[in-house]
């Protein structure tokens, strides 16, 4: 199935700006019609679907740049895209430890309240 401009804008939830941003910035590459409006397909909107997940992971735009070079580079290009997103899993990996991390200390600190909470009540 294609998509004009609109169409895609309102699939991807991504604005006009946006999609001719990310154009712009070769992520994607729309094919055009006769009129040379831009059209999307449906492998375009799998493809924004995975560089929005990439965005909401933290990864820079440059390397999602740098990413979809090595994509439309084709095959010879799996073992580095490969190498990319297990490098960015070790990051996501790192961050959520962090997190966690964080969580328990939390946990610990409104542990700490609740107890001298119940202590002050119970005089």
């Amino acid at each position: 199935m294609e998509y004009s401009i609109g169409e895609f804008s309102r699939l991807t939830n991504l604005g006009i700006h946006t999609l001719r941003y990310y154009e712009h910035e070769c992520l994607i590459t729309p094919g055009r019609n006769s009129s040379n409006r831009r059209r999307y397909s449906d492998k375009d909107l799998a493809w924004i679907e995975f560089i929005k997940r990439l965005k909401d992971t933290g990864m820079p735009i440059r390397e999602i740049q740098h990413y979809a070079k090595l994509r439309m580079m084709g095959e010879t290009t799996l073992n580095e895209r490969m190498e990319m997103l297990t490098a960015h899993r070790e990051v996501l990996n790192k961050q959520i430890k962090q997190l966690q991390e964080h969580m328990r200390k939390l946990d610990d600190k409104i542990d700490f309240y609740r107890e001298e909470i119940e202590n002050i009540l119970k005089e």
